[in-house]
């Protein structure tokens, strides 16, 4: 709502109410799935908490939050995730119980893509390199013995894909 004052000898202050109405914009911004805009740490926090509970009020978001915002301020942030496509809603007496539009996995997996393609081109072996650094990681033998297996059944895999 916009006002407009007006001031004359002969009247009081008398104004006008315009309403104003913006298109909504397209975001531009992709999210960790590269579907939307990306979270923010409230954001995060929030699906975290749906993520565990499965479904969930905007009540109990509101009390699982450390150092929670205000009420209100959950309750939009919940519909900020409905708009960017990250949750579901559905009405179950006076109150909506969210829940995730897409799994833990599905999204993890979107993330590993990008920062993959972001930070290694893409290649899986950068990656490797990257994460068993020496100087950075310290492995079990028990997790060296698993990713092991893990190549081993990739590479079974990938060759029988082949004939």
């Amino acid at each position: 709502c916009v006002y407009f004052y007006t001031l004359s000898p002969c009247h009081p202050v008398s104004h006008m109410c315009i309403f104003t109405h913006m298109a909504k914009r397209p975001s531009k911004k992709r999210s960790l799935d590269g579907e939307s805009d990306p979270l923010s740490r409230r954001e995060r926090q929030i699906m975290d908490i749906i993520y565990a509970s499965g479904e969930t009020s905007a009540r109990q978001v509101w009390e699982e939050l450390p150092d929670p915002p205000s009420y209100a301020t959950v309750r939009t942030i919940l519909r900020v995730l409905l708009e960017k496509g990250h949750l579901l809603h559905r009405l179950e007496g006076k109150s909506y119980l969210y829940s995730p539009k897409k799994s833990r996995e599905s999204v993890a997996k979107g993330a590993w893509q990008r920062l993959l393609h972001t930070f290694y081109g893409g290649s899986v072996e950068q990656a490797l390199a990257g994460l068993l650094d020496p100087k950075d990681t310290d492995l079990a033998p028990e997790e060296i013995a698993r990713i092991e297996k893990l190549l081993h059944t990739h590479k079974s895999n990938t060759s029988k894909n082949k004939s």
